[in-house]
């Protein structure tokens, strides 16, 4: 099955497969948030993938930035939480 394909069958967007990968990798307190070069090493996606995906999840409130040290972290929000929990209902 296309990595990008929900179980029913129908396409999920590429930034939604995002959103599930760091929720599974359990990337969801600004604790635990991980910078775009960390998030791309662990999920084996490419950095500019991801730095193109990011601005509408965060836009959605699904992603929030933490600023650590003049990095930007990325994590999933309790909204995003939500989100990837709904598609498995």
């Amino acid at each position: 099955m296309d990595p990008a394909e929900h179980p029913s069958g129908f396409a999920v967007p590429e930034e939604f497969h995002l959103l599930c990968m760091l929720f599974n990798i359990g990337v969801i307190t600004p604790e635990k948030s991980l910078t775009t070069k960390e998030i791309s090493e662990r999920i084996r996606m490419e950095v500019a993938a991801i730095e193109s995906f990011l601005p509408k999840l965060i836009q959605e409130g699904y992603i929030m930035v933490s600023k650590t040290d003049f990095t930007d972290k990325y994590y999933v929000t309790p909204d995003g939480i939500r989100k990837v929990l709904s598609s498995y209902s």
